[in-house]
């Protein structure tokens, strides 16, 4: 139990001694995204992000991270962000914002996601103990996060679309272990901020998470009209329980495979499914 538990801990984004770990995946996940983006023939090629193409893939990264840079100078300046815009408007915003670089030239919009990238890597890199948890900066949709939390909406871009693009090619694929292990919590956090509260019902659902792998556990959460709550903890006594492996976990919680496998309740389990929209 305690070599499992310390095995958790290196998967603690919050954990400042975790820091390098964390931006080590990041580009490696990069690394992998840009060179599939980077390949000529691929550039208009379709994805398995809805009617995105991989270029707007690309503009889709530019457009986020100039975000994420604006939003860190506000916080480094000590000025007040804009209002979030809140998740429910994301994915129309997203998908305007990312096609509009259709007008840029290839090689100007490669250019320009490596600079910003770089530039964004510069500063996670010069986050120090106290800013790495500390310092709160406000993400466009969601509002005030820390800062080491910017890391991670990386990783999960990155390969989930690196996912995209290889699905539509039609190669064997997969998603790579630390990306996984590391969004395994985060996809709880997806799912609470992606819930149509009009959609629960009178009854409250009450569901457990099995989750293999090495940032794996067990998680209770139950969803009811006033939101959608969630705890690391026993799930022998929930109606229903789904078990996923790490990717699968992240890929559903994607929307982009119907994964896992629900013990019990299936009624139960069919409600939850049910809950959420897209970004």
């Amino acid at each position: 139990m305690v070599q499992v538990q310390l095995e958790k801990e290196k998967w603690d984004i919050f954990n400042f001694a975790n820091k390098q770990r964390l931006l080590d995946t990041v580009k490696a996940e990069f690394e992998t995204f840009y060179g599939l983006c980077s390949v000529p023939e691929y550039w208009e090629n379709p994805t398995a992000s809805g009617h995105w193409q991989v270029r707007d893939l690309v503009g889709h990264m530019v457009d986020v991270i100039e975000g994420y840079l604006e939003r860190f100078d506000l916080a480094r300046r000590g000025q007040e962000a804009p209002p979030p815009y809140g998740l429910k408007v994301m994915a129309s915003r997203l998908d305007e914002r990312a096609r509009s670089f259709r007008r840029t030239p290839r090689e100007e919009l490669l250019a320009r996601f490596k600079r910003d990238y770089d530039t964004l890597m510069s500063i996670f890199e010069g986050l120090g103990q106290a800013d790495w948890a500390g310092l709160m900066v406000s993400h466009p949709y969601m509002g005030p996060v820390p800062a080491c939390c910017y890391p991670i909406f990386q990783i999960m871009d990155y390969s989930v679309h690196k996912w995209d693009i290889r699905e539509k090619l039609g190669v064997p694929h997969g998603l790579s272990p630390d990306a996984a292990d590391f969004l395994v919590p985060w996809m709880f956090v997806l799912w609470q901020g992606t819930t149509d509260l009009d959609r629960v019902g009178d009854e409250p659902i009450r569901v457990g998470f099995r989750v293999s792998g090495r940032n794996g556990g067990t998680w209770r959460v139950e969803v009811d009209r006033e939101g959608y709550k969630y705890e690391p903890g026993p799930v022998d006594d929930l109606p229903a329980v789904f078990e996923f492996d790490p990717a699968s976990l992240v890929l559903t919680a994607f929307g982009r495979i119907r994964a896992g496998t629900a013990y019990g309740d299936q009624a139960m389990a069919q409600r939850y499914r049910e809950l959420f929209f897209s970004i």
